[in-house]
């Protein structure tokens, strides 16, 4: 009745990871419960992890460990006074329908909680990560990450949460909590804050949780911008990175290396969703990355569209980031002086950012100012912990 052949690591993930999420949002529906529910998952996942590699990945997966949940929820609800009506629904505990999982997602990203806490309560329960894989991923303590769950199901429960989709009023506002956690979690993931230099499990995770979103809400265009600026970065995975871990910028990556027919099919979802004329950030992040994605060389890029396009995205979603970015992109169309304009107005939002840095530095010598170049080298050098930004920075440091 199971696969016998050997598993690798990243598919019994992926497989666990799918079928933890829904039988997460199923036993939430169940028994109303974040911290039951959650002891069931991980028991169920904790299992699985245990048998799969052994005995193989079984013919129905949610079956089995909806098996092992409900044996586990029953031994725990005989212990309660309210048991019985529980237990009865336990007994008929059947596969979630899709809203099931909304639900959950929306309840993980609820706008009451911090950041940091939808962040990892989405890993944890919808992705169905354990405590000590979130706090890896993000360099924390696993006590830390550990407080942030407890406290936030504490606050679930206390202020009466309810775990449901938002009303037709509040959910465009509520649907973008849930995008910016995602989008936080590709960010972390793409070319991680912390000292390493590429996770990507959280690349996965971000990917895994924007297609089931977009699965359960195929007609909103932000949900498949999204997942089209996921797939795009993906797609250039094989070229970002060196045999030896170094990071190759866009300009020097070997582009046939890029997965052409992944490009194709996220710009033909970012196309769909274009259709329904309702513009969003996401869909016009994805579309700067679809012109860099397009063009056969770096030389060919166009960049007037793409600056057109930070202009339309700075109309929608300013942020000091984007005039960053669109700075960047203005060196290509207008010249370093006219970029270096755009830098100097945003120098007091980036004194402790080291792409600021690393981007004024690369001006400065193009402008002739080979010294000021060094010095802006050295403050980016000294404001990341990636190793390999840093391998960067320390060979332009040691060649100025």
């Amino acid at each position: 009745m199971s696969s016998s052949r050997e598993l690798s690591h990243g598919e019994l993930a992926h497989v666990v990871r799918e079928h933890a999420g829904k039988l997460a949002a199923s036993l939430m529906y169940v028994t109303g419960d974040f911290a039951t529910a959650e002891d069931l998952v991980q028991d169920a996942v904790l299992a699985a992890l245990e048998r799969w590699p052994v005995d193989g990945i079984p013919q129905q997966p949610d079956a089995w460990l909806l098996t092992v949940a409900r044996r586990r929820g029953i031994d725990l609800l005989r212990r309660q006074a309210n048991y019985r009506s529980k237990l009865a629904q336990l007994e008929h505990l059947i596969q979630p329908e899709p809203d099931d999982r909304l639900r959950l997602i929306f309840t993980c990203c609820h706008p009451t909680l911090s950041r940091e806490a939808q962040i990892a309560l989405t890993l944890r329960v919808v992705c169905g990560l354990t405590t000590a894989q979130i706090a890896r991923a993000f360099l924390v303590r696993e006590s830390t990450v550990a407080q942030r769950i407890t406290r936030a199901k504490q606050k679930i429960a206390a202020a009466g949460i309810p775990y449901r989709i938002p009303d037709d009023d509040e959910l465009a506002e509520r649907l973008n909590q849930v995008l910016a956690v995602i989008y936080l979690v590709l960010n972390e993931g793409y070319l991680s804050t912390a000292d390493r230099v590429h996770e990507r499990d959280l690349v996965d995770d971000a990917e895994w949780l924007a297609s089931l979103l977009h699965q359960l809400m195929p007609t909103q265009p932000e949900v498949a911008g999204l997942l089209a600026l996921i797939r795009l970065h993906r797609a250039r995975d094989a070229a970002r990175f060196g045999r030896d871990g170094s990071l190759i910028l866009l300009k020097d990556q070997d582009r046939s290396l890029w997965d052409r027919e992944a490009i194709q099919d996220a710009i033909a979802l970012l196309s769909r969703a274009a259709r329904q004329k309702r513009p969003g950030p996401y869909q016009l992040q994805a579309t700067i990355v679809a012109c860099h994605a397009e063009a056969p060389t770096f030389e060919e890029t166009d960049w007037e569209q793409i600056v057109l396009l930070y202009d339309m995205l700075l109309g929608l979603a300013p942020s000091p980031v984007t005039r960053l970015h669109r700075a960047i992109a203005v060196r290509y169309t207008s010249g370093p002086r006219a970029a270096m304009a755009e830098l100097d107005a945003l120098a007091d939002a980036f004194q402790a950012y080291h792409l600021y840095h690393a981007t004024r530095a690369e001006l400065l010598l193009e402008l002739g100012r080979p010294d000021e170049a060094q010095t802006a080298n050295r403050q980016a050098l000294a404001l990341t912990a990636n190793p390999a930004e840093r391998a960067i920075l320390q060979e332009r440091v040691a060649l100025s």
